[in-house]
């Protein structure tokens, strides 16, 4: 069964995480990409997100297994991280939540995250950097 349309909202956290898959693809020599990114979410994201809000994968369906990521889901509010879904589009993974409509407010699906798969989760030569021999 096909949801109502639900709106859908970036959230700041997104947006930075745009903001950081740019000039991760500008220092990669691929800003073209960026563009066809956002013509992405655009075009097909957010109109399938908007029909079929639950598509994406329950994030808990595969848990962290890190502390730092299992102490973060413990701060979320109860029921938070069972909320929580995966988009996987292209070489994009978007993490998302839905909230489903109140007195107060309409249906509304939240994207919170982004990542190009290809973007290391950790700076490495930041953590370990080169020694001298």
């Amino acid at each position: 069964m096909v949801d109502p349309s639900y709106r859908v909202e970036l959230t700041a956290s997104f947006l930075e995480r745009l903001n950081a898959i740019e000039a991760f693809l500008v220092e990669a020599e691929a800003g073209s990409a960026f563009d066809d990114l956002l013509a992405e979410l655009r075009a097909t994201v957010i109109p399938n997100l908007r029909r079929f809000p639950r598509m994406g994968r329950r994030y808990l369906a595969s848990p962290p297994q890190s502390a730092e990521a299992l102490a973060q889901l413990a701060a979320l509010p109860v029921g938070a991280p069972d909320a929580l879904r995966e988009y996987l589009h292209g070489n994009y993974l978007m993490l998302y939540t839905v909230v489903e409509a109140s007195p107060e407010a309409n249906a509304c699906v939240y994207l919170l995250s982004i990542r190009h798969h290809r973007q290391l989760s950790f700076d490495f030569a930041r953590h370990w950097p080169a020694q001298k021999q």
